[in-house]
C-alpha cells in the first residue's frame, strides 16, 4: 500500500487549501492515480484498520440494486433495527435529504440502483393498463460483455447520471469503472473518482472496486490482474491531519490474501460469508468524523 501512502503525504505536503461543500475545509490536490497489482495480494490498508465487514456490506448492497439504507443495515448486522448503523446511516439522515427521502432510510436513487436498474425513460406496457420503465441491468451486462468479447472497450460501469442526481441523499463519488482483459485472461479495473475522502474513504474505495474485480473475475473465468484507481479531486479534510500524520508515521505490513468461495458463479450469491482475507495484519484503528 505504498502508493496510497505516497499519495496521502502527497496531497498534505503539496495540496491546496481550500473550502468545501460540508464547510469543513480540505486540503486537496487535482489528478491522482494510484496502481495496485491484484496478484501480489489484496490491498487492503494496514496502517489503520479496514472495516472489512463493512467493505463487504456495501458492495454486496450495490449488487442488489438496492437504495434503502436499512437493507444495508441488515447485511451487516442481521437487523434493521434503528439502533444499527451502517456508513450510510448520515447520509439517510441528513437534513438536506430528509425532505426528499420516501421512506426510512431511503438513499434515493445511487450506486446500486443505477448499477441494476438505470432508467431509459422508456416505458412498455405489461398488461392493458399498466406500463412499467424499461431499465438497463449494467452489472448483467457487463459480465455478459466480458464473457462474450473479454477484448472489448465497452465494459463500464457507470454510477454517473445526471438527469436524477437530485434523487440520490449523495451523487456519486466514484462514478465509472472500465474493465479489460489481457491476453493472459487476467482482468483488470480502472475505477475513476470525482472526489476522495484520502483518508476516510480512499481506503474503503480501493478494497471495494479491487473485491468487486476478484468477484467478476471469477464469475466470467478470470484471474485478476491490477486495480487502477485514478482521482480528480483528491482531498484530506482539516480535521483530519493530525490522523493522516500518525498514519504516515507507521510501517506497512505484509499484504493479506483475499479467500473466496470457488463454487459462486452467479454475482448475485456471494454473501458476507464468502470472504475472508487470509493473514490481514494492521496498525490500530485512527478514529476521525465523517463529514456529511
Amino acid at each position: 500500500m505504498k502508493q496510497y501512502l505516497d499519495a496521502l503525504s502527497n496531497i498534505l505536503t503539496l495540496g491546496d487549501v481550500r473550502m468545501d461543500r460540508t464547510g469543513t475545509g480540505t486540503i486537496g490536490l487535482f489528478g491522482t492515480q494510484q496502481r495496485y497489482d491484484l496478484r501480489a495480494g489484496f490491498p487492503a490498508v494496514t496502517t489503520k484498520k479496514l472495516a472489512w465487514r463493512a467493505v463487504v456490506s456495501e458492495l454486496l448492497w450495490f449488487i442488489e440494486g438496492s437504495g434503502d439504507e436499512r437493507r444495508l443495515c441488515e447485511i451487516l448486522h442481521g437487523t434493521r433495527d434503528a439502533d444499527k448503523k451502517t456508513i450510510w446511516t448520515g447520509n439517510a439522515q441528513a437534513p438536506y435529504w430528509k425532505d426528499k427521502a420516501k421512506f426510512n432510510g431511503d438513499v434515493g436513487r445511487i450506486y446500486g440502483v443505477q448499477f441494476r436498474h438505470w432508467q431509459t425513460g422508456k416505458k412498455h406496457w405489461i398488461s392493458s393498463s399498466e406500463e412499467e420503465p424499461v431499465e438497463i441491468d449494467q452489472l448483467a451486462n457487463l459480465i455478459d460483455g466480458i464473457k462474450k468479447d473479454p477484448y472489448g472497450r465497452r465494459h463500464i460501469l457507470s454510477a454517473w447520471n445526471p438527469a436524477e442526481l437530485d434523487q440520490m441523499a449523495l451523487p456519486p463519488c466514484h462514478i465509472m469503472a472500465q474493465f479489460y482483459v489481457n491476453s493472459k485472461n487476467e482482468l483488470s479495473c480502472h475505477m475513476y473518482q470525482r472526489s476522495n475522502d484520502f483518508f476516510l474513504g480512499c481506503p474503503f474505495n480501493i478494497a471495494s472496486y479491487s473485491l468487486l474485480t476478484h468477484m467478476v473475475a471469477q464469475v466470467c473465468g478470470l484471474c485478476v490482474g491490477e486495480f487502477i484507481h485514478s482521482t480528480g479531486d483528491a482531498h484530506i479534510y482539516s480535521n483530519h491531519v493530525e490522523q493522516v500524520k500518525e498514519q504516515l508515521s507507521r510501517e506497512p505490513m505484509p499484504l493479506p490474501i483475499l479467500k473466496m468461495n470457488q463454487g459462486i458463479m452467479d454475482i448475485n450469491l456471494f454473501t458476507m460469508d464468502d470472504f475472508h482475507l487470509e493473514g490481514y495484519k494492521c496498525h490500530d484503528t485512527i478514529k476521525a468524523p465523517m463529514a456529511v
